[in-house]
């Protein structure tokens, strides 16, 4: 038996007035995702713990079947492990976005983060300013306070998720900026004088680099300011090949989930054309999903697609449909056929790890829906597959990070 997860990062929503009251999901066409939900186990799942912040950081953690309450020790730390960042027992990760930030107020904290992606910028132009602000903080070129390189440290990411490193440092609480877009962010910028400060300065340093001159002359969101948040220590996963008895791989184009992959000792399956936007590699990620499966000797993989929770961030219910729909046409479709051709019985999981709802741009920690599909043992399910079927059901599991017990028969 083979077993897959198609983690639909953010696609659970809340039902929509310019949707004739359906979510995102209800309203999309999903052949694929409603042919398998005829024969399939749905049911509701809470993956973020009642108390912890909701994030694809925890909400993944716990499908991928690790307890965030045992083993979640903050967000930075997991994506440090994926670009192979050193930490030290006592140094502390932050995530460090390239942001929009509103640009006609004259002080800092005056402004407001109008894109938390800054357009998804290409990780080439991000490297570009991840470098320029490396050089402002090691030589203070753009200012005359004082320059706190001495144990801090950056590292490019991919597209607008970056990472800075301090040397012996203490977890704050931080902000996402996810959650506060439109919003002045006076109000939410580091209690720690030398991350706000740093802050401050680079928007200073970025707002007229020519890599963001080009930017504005293209129509793109400038990407004019650094923002820290998701402090956390190194974490410490055990092995899922020996927890669960299977051999895993990952399919994923961001840091977080590459790096609880590695963390897990999970191998990292890298596809050409994955950036973690809409308009990714779909169709190379399934492809690569079916030959991990059945030709390099994997017994499990999981396909992580950020799309749907880009788009509840952008607030446009229209891209999350289109979203959903390329990930129903590309990966399931496509996925289930190749498998069922093959000749292999697998068993596959679809689900988000979390709602993004578009109404209020960030995410909630309310239970998603999930769907198990076994092709050896049909169920008696549901016409569709959505977050309305998901409750209609009456299946509710409480604890997420056992989900993956039952899809693995081990419960």
């Amino acid at each position: 038996m083979k077993y897959i997860v198609i983690l639909c990062d953010g696609m659970a929503d809340e039902p929509l007035e310019k949707l004739g009251g359906k979510t995102p999901l209800e309203a999309a066409r999903t052949p694929n995702m409603d042919r398998l939900a005829k024969s399939a186990e749905i049911g509701m799942v809470r993956t973020v713990p009642e108390g912890m912040a909701p994030g694809s950081d925890t909400a993944n953690l716990s499908v991928i079947g690790y307890d965030p309450k045992k083993y979640y020790s903050g967000r930075s730390p997991l994506e440090a492990l994926s670009i192979g960042a050193e930490m030290k027992k006592d140094d502390v990760s932050f995530r460090c976005n390239l942001v929009t930030l509103s640009e006609d107020e004259e002080q800092y904290e005056d402004h407001t983060i109008l894109d938390h992606s800054s357009g998804e910028i290409s990780t080439e132009d991000a490297a570009v300013l991840i470098e320029a602000l490396k050089d402002e903080f090691a030589h203070g070129s753009a200012s005359e306070r004082p320059c706190y390189a001495p144990g801090y440290t950056f590292y490019v990411g991919t597209s607008y998720r970056h990472l800075l490193i301090q040397n012996e440092g203490k977890v704050v609480e931080l902000t996402a900026p996810h959650d506060i877009l439109t919003k002045r962010i006076g109000d939410y910028l580091p209690s720690d004088p030398v991350l706000r400060d740093m802050m401050v300065r680079s928007y200073d340093v970025l707002k007229d680099h020519p890599i963001n001159v080009k930017r504005r002359a293209e129509g793109k969101n400038p990407a004019n300011s650094a923002w820290f948040w998701g402090a956390g220590t190194r974490p410490a996963l055990t092995s899922f090949e020996e927890k669960n008895g299977v051999k895993g791989a990952m399919i994923s184009a961001v840091d977080l989930l590459k790096g609880i992959a590695v963390g897990a000792g999970m191998h990292n399956i890298i596809v050409e054309g994955a950036n973690g936007g809409l308009h990714t590699n779909y169709r190379g990620k399934g492809q690569a999903a079916v030959k991990a499966l059945t030709e390099d000797g994997f017994d499990f993989v999981y396909v992580h697609i950020e799309a749907p929770d880009e788009m509840g961030h952008q607030g446009s219910a229209e891209d999350k449909i289109s979203a959903i729909e390329y990930i129903d046409d590309q990966v399931i479709g496509p996925v289930t056929e190749a498998l069922k051709n093959s000749g292999t019985d697998f068993r596959m999981l679809v689900m988000p790890d979390h709602p993004t709802p578009v109404c209020v741009r960030t995410h909630t920690s309310d239970p998603v829906p999930y769907m198990i599909y076994d092709s050896t043992d049909p169920a008696d399910g549901k016409e569709s597959y959505n977050e309305k079927t998901g409750r209609e059901t009456g299946i509710f599991v409480e604890k997420g990070y056992t989900l993956i017990d039952h899809l693995l028969k081990k419960q």
